[in-house]
């Protein structure tokens, strides 16, 4: 029996508390979601991704991100990736293909995907992943932030690491639209109004110089828009001669009014779906 009024209430709030969160078995996938409210690490049993060698028009980016996380698969040094630039031009799609590509040589490495509304609760999520034997590749996309957006404080805990470091065994990739992770009209309209223009907009700006590798992703030409078209066609076994899939492809690409490689897998799964071919 509990007579101090204390130990009653630090015994209520003890059964109140919820219990520390548990590891996963992380040999149950290969990536897996990361959700919160309750926290927990949803494993994903297949992942939605090209193969590797689809991905034309970004060979440089594609070389060197595959370097990095191979890198850091074997325990090397590695550097936290932003992928900025164009969109639909595949940012997100080589992410999980690198990791997809390195699979067979390296089981051990995990694919964690953050949502940007999730990132207060990074730092739960790496004291869960920093005690593990795996090595986590922490996957954010479309990151970018407002105005009166604190978020990026706390992604500092991933690039920065604080006190503790980031873990030795995560690294973080981001993709994002713009190269400073914010608009740029902000940037100005911050420098134009603040007492002190550089401090006002040297916090958010200088959090994209935190990462140790920019990879930047610029709109393909139309020789390329086709290529993509050309590869998919190729892998999946759809028949179309060069003139006709050139014809179809500009056309579809002129009712878009853009030309990227997202464009090109759209008009892809349109034509696969006219001539009856199933994509697995």
């Amino acid at each position: 029996m509990i007579d101090d009024p204390m130990d009653r209430i630090a015994a209520a709030l003890e059964r109140m508390s919820p219990a520390p969160l548990a590891a996963p078995d992380f040999s149950e996938a290969s990536a897996f979601v990361w959700h919160t409210a309750p926290d927990r690490l949803e494993p994903v049993a297949k992942v939605s991704r090209v193969d590797i060698a689809l991905l034309l028009g970004v060979e440089r980016s594609r070389d060197t991100l595959l370097t990095n996380t191979a890198q850091f698969a074997a325990g090397l040094p590695a550097n936290n990736a932003l992928l900025w630039g164009a969109r639909g031009m595949g940012k997100s799609s080589l992410v999980k293909a690198v990791h997809g590509a390195l699979q067979a040589d390296f089981p051990a490495l995990k694919m964690v995907e953050l949502q940007r509304e999730d990132l207060p609760s990074v730092g739960r999520l790496l004291n869960l992943l920093r005690g593990s034997s795996e090595r986590f590749i922490l996957f954010c996309d479309d990151l970018s932030f407002g105005h009166d957006d604190a978020h990026y404080k706390s992604l500092k805990a991933v690039l920065d690491g604080g006190i503790e470091g980031r873990p030795e065994n995560v690294v973080l990739y981001a993709t994002s639209n713009r190269r400073h992770l914010m608009p740029r009209d902000m940037i100005e309209n911050e420098r134009g109004s603040a007492i002190n223009p550089a401090e006002a907009v040297e916090e958010k700006v200088s959090l994209s110089d935190r990462f140790g590798l920019w990879l930047g992703f610029h709109p393909c030409d139309q020789d390329q828009y086709l290529a993509m078209i050309r590869g998919y066609c190729d892998a999946h076994g759809v028949k179309i001669s060069d003139e006709d899939l050139r014809a179809e492809a500009i056309e579809w690409q002129a009712t878009r009014g853009s030309r990227s490689g997202r464009v090109a897998w759209q008009f892809f799964t349109d034509l696969a779906g006219r001539r009856g071919v199933a994509l697995s």
